[in-house]
């Protein structure tokens, strides 16, 4: 990972902890809620039993049943009543148990959540954040494993992050309770209890809009997020074993997405491989070769290649091996943009 010398200086100076994903976001959300009585998080499951995938747990019990909220199987309600609450100067933070489990609140996000700020002329912003486990590879039932950022991606008025580490998953999460504006926070499953990471204990953000180089190459841009990144990083150094380096960024936010990371890389690279898992058609990355196309076109020494889903709906767990990106499809792709 590419690190300045200040800022590995600056972590090394304070006290940290060896956290997974999904440790590093229940620490964040501990942080906020004992920082702002305001904050609240509600959600099916949050409170006693401390999340489905206990990303909440101890909450309650530290902070009362009125700042951790159980609530009825009812996402368009739970959602709706988070607007109330923003609007009347609460940070509801919404659980989501699975993305897939947010379609019945797609109105509510859709007509209420991204166009208060429009719809007011400014007068109100609703500042919450909606969390969603996302993803496949963890063998979950249907509707439990889709990847739609996307569809979120392109509604203006809500921002969309996707964190793919633990240090990421901490700040990104506290700058996305912090920011005026509603966020929608993916957090990728399959990375839920993996690698470990030195995590801050105190409070600390990270900048929602700002992508990450994560390794330096001359070669190929590889661009990926969430659960993608290992994938990636696994594809990139098979690709070093045979002189063929990489860019390798991190995109971190989906909406508003860094066109700065991203041409500066092309332009250095001019070659492109994208790896997303959700599906192909309007998928994320077609937003990115359009980004690219605009900023970036005459550096291009081969056509783009993206590595994603299939335009099917994700599989159940006997096939989802077979509708995931792996490594060896994304190093298929790097040898083609290097080989045209």
């Amino acid at each position: 990972m590419v690190m300045s010398k200040e800022l590995a200086e600056s972590r090394s100076a304070v006290k940290t902890n060896s956290l997974t994903v999904i440790q590093a976001i229940n620490n964040g959300l501990n942080v906020m809620l004992g920082k702002d009585k305001h904050t609240l998080i509600l959600g099916e499951d949050v409170g006693k039993n401390g999340g489905v995938f206990r990303a909440t747990d101890g909450l309650q019990e530290k902070f009362g049943e009125n700042r951790v909220v159980d609530t009825p199987l009812s996402e368009a309600g739970f959602v709706g009543a988070a607007v109330g609450m923003a609007f009347n100067g609460l940070r509801p933070i919404v659980e989501i148990q699975f993305l897939g489990f947010i379609y019945p609140a797609f109105e509510q996000i859709a007509t209420h959540v991204t166009r208060t700020r429009t719809r007011t002329l400014g007068h109100y912003n609703l500042q919450m954040v909606i969390r969603a486990p996302y993803g496949s590879g963890v063998r979950s039932p249907e509707i439990h494993s889709d990847s739609v950022e996307a569809f979120f991606a392109h509604m203006p008025g809500i921002k969309v992050v996707c964190p793919s580490n633990a240090y990421d998953a901490k700040g990104l999460l506290i700058a996305a309770i912090e920011d005026p504006d509603p966020v929608l926070f993916l957090e990728p499953m399959r990375l839920y209890r993996g690698k470990r990471e030195d995590v801050p204990e105190a409070k600390y953000s990270v900048e929602l809009g700002k992508g990450k180089l994560v390794e330096q190459g001359d070669d190929v841009t590889v661009l990926a997020w969430g659960a993608m990144m290992p994938v990636a990083l696994t594809a990139t150094e098979q690709m070093r074993q045979h002189g063929i380096t990489c860019d390798v960024i991190d995109l971190r936010t989906l909406y508003p997405l860094d066109k700065d990371i991203i041409s500066e890389s092309v332009q250095k690279t001019g070659r492109v491989v994208i790896v997303h898992e959700g599906h192909e058609t309007g998928g994320v990355g077609s937003e990115i070769i359009s980004i690219i196309n605009n900023t970036s076109f005459l550096y291009l020494r081969a056509p783009m290649e993206r590595v994603t889903g299939f335009d099917v709906p994700v599989p159940l767990f006997a096939l989802e091996n077979d509708y995931l990106p792996t490594p060896e499809r994304v190093s298929q792709a790097i040898r083609k943009v290097v080989n045209f």
